[in-house]
């Protein structure tokens, strides 16, 4: 069995949407359970109506629910110890469960996963990774949102979090590893980006590929399996993506609906358009994963929809299939172990 913790008050839908996110999980899911945190007066009403979820499922009354417009500060303060949100990921930390998700305050679930959970060693800031859709199939974007601006150690971090996750989801023994930058020439970009550059060409890591720099384009290109960012950044590139999808699907249904012979050609290729919605479906991109902590927490969008929160879910599940927590701690001791100190240490890495 799979154990997932659920805050059921976060997002905008609250428990209506959560719940019957659970019901399309353990459809596909039959080994998954839950432990369910949430006020009573409105997850039990809910819960009642969905037998298949109650019956894989543990409730815990919480008092208090973090508000989306909560200040982080502020959502310590108030829900520390008590508040749905903190209860389900005390449950990852206690060993109750074995992931945490939250459609909640992405300030808020990480400021409490970051107090709760603690960083790995050698750590510094958490990051959070989306699965991306690819030409070639689905790529690993990060940070996209957790923190605004990275030092040179710090997007090394994220490369060695981002290629152990893709290690985990994707089974490669040695994923591909790109620094987004405003060009692919080794002289172009932040000092920062370019010092990162050289410090994953010195590591030469065997569990991962480090390809150089990628630019905006190649992120759906799929031309690296782990594209590396800043949060700012990141989270900039996640919103446009989704944006331009819902963009390019009302324009198809517009224009599939204009004339009398666009109806009829898109009955002809309505098997092509399918596969295209399905690709181009923002809601299987849903669920952004917290590295770097010790213990699995996912974000679900705030939005999401019952099919979205239960891609988030999944998302957590396969995380925990996968073994991802066992994977980063070992990339992360292979790079520390060999990580050089000095230039004499870089010659000495290279003999």
């Amino acid at each position: 069995m799979v154990r997932i913790s659920i805050d059921a008050m976060g997002g905008d839908h609250g428990p209506e949407v959560t719940l019957r996110g659970l019901a399309k999980v353990i459809e596909r899911r039959p080994d998954a359970r839950f432990a369910i945190f949430g006020r009573e007066d409105a997850v039990l009403p809910v819960l009642s109506q969905m037998p298949n979820v109650k019956d894989v499922s543990e409730f815990v009354h919480c008092d208090v629910a973090v508000r989306m417009d909560d200040k982080p500060s502020q959502a310590l303060r108030q829900g520390r110890w008590k508040s749905s949100m903190w209860k389900a990921i005390e449950a990852v930390k206690n060993g109750e469960a074995d992931a945490c998700i939250s459609a909640g305050n992405t300030g808020a679930l990480m400021a409490m996963s970051k107090f709760c959970l603690r960083t790995m060693a050698d750590i510094e800031r958490p990051a959070i990774a989306a699965i991306w859709p690819t030409i070639r199939g689905e790529s690993i974007v990060l940070d996209v949102g957790a923190t605004i601006g990275a030092d040179a150690q710090q997007l090394v971090d994220f490369s060695i979090l981002g290629a152990a996750m893709a290690s985990a989801l994707f089974d490669l023994d040695q994923p591909t590893v790109g620094l987004l930058n405003v060009g692919v020439e080794e002289i172009k970009g932040q000092e920062e980006v370019k010092e990162a550059g050289r410090m994953l060409r010195e590591a030469a890591l065997g569990s991962m590929r480090y390809n150089g720099f990628v630019e905006g384009d190649d992120i759906g290109k799929g031309t690296v399996d782990v594209v590396v960012t800043e949060g700012f950044a990141g989270n900039i590139a996640l919103k446009t993506a989704e944006g331009t999808a819902r963009q390019i699907a009302a324009y198809l249904r517009e224009a599939m609906g204009r004339t009398l012979m666009a109806r009829i050609g898109y009955v002809f290729a309505r098997a092509a358009f399918l596969r295209l919605g399905e690709k181009m479906d923002v809601r299987k991109i849903n669920g952004g994963v917290f590295l770097g902590l010790n213990g699995i927490v996912v974000k679900s969008h705030g939005g999401a929809d019952a099919e979205g929160f239960a891609a988030a879910v999944e998302l957590g599940y396969e995380m925990v299939r996968s073994h991802l927590l066992e994977k980063t701690r070992t990339t992360l001791d292979l790079y520390h172990a060999r990580k050089p100190q000095s230039s004499a240490g870089v010659a000495a890495l290279n003999e």
